[in-house]
């Protein structure tokens, strides 16, 4: 199974991100963006926990070397909270209990709103 998805609006079906790197193990959420001095405007990092959880998906900017979005999700894709990031700050919480988060460009922002239900689907090879 591929480890990267597709990020769509699954109510329109419209592509919010072209290209979303699955974080579902240790090292994939340890490493995250830290010490990473690019991505691209159309990527992103989808970060996988066991159930949802404030504090399991807490993140931090520390080794972070420029701004980005964070998008997270419950469950069931919907977006719970969103916010803007900035580096070494050193926490950032969901308002809501969330089981996934999506780190991406500030762009990401404006393309998803608090409520939208998002699916990932598996990339073209």
């Amino acid at each position: 199974m591929s480890k990267v998805r597709v990020l769509k609006n699954a109510h329109n079906g419209k592509v919010i991100l072209e290209r979303v790197r699955l974080c579902d193990n240790f090292w994939t959420r340890f490493r995250g963006l830290q010490l990473v001095t690019h991505l691209p405007d159309n990527e992103g990092l989808l970060f996988v926990t066991n159930s949802e959880s404030r504090a399991n998906t807490t993140i931090h900017m520390l080794f972070m070397f420029f701004s980005i979005g964070v998008v997270w999700l419950d469950a069931s894709g919907k977006v719970v909270d969103k916010c803007f990031a900035k580096p070494w700050r050193p926490a950032y919480a969901p308002k809501s209990p969330a089981q996934y988060f999506l780190e991406a460009k500030p762009g990401i922002l404006e393309k998803v709103k608090i409520g939208d239900v998002l699916k990932f689907d598996e990339a073209a090879a």
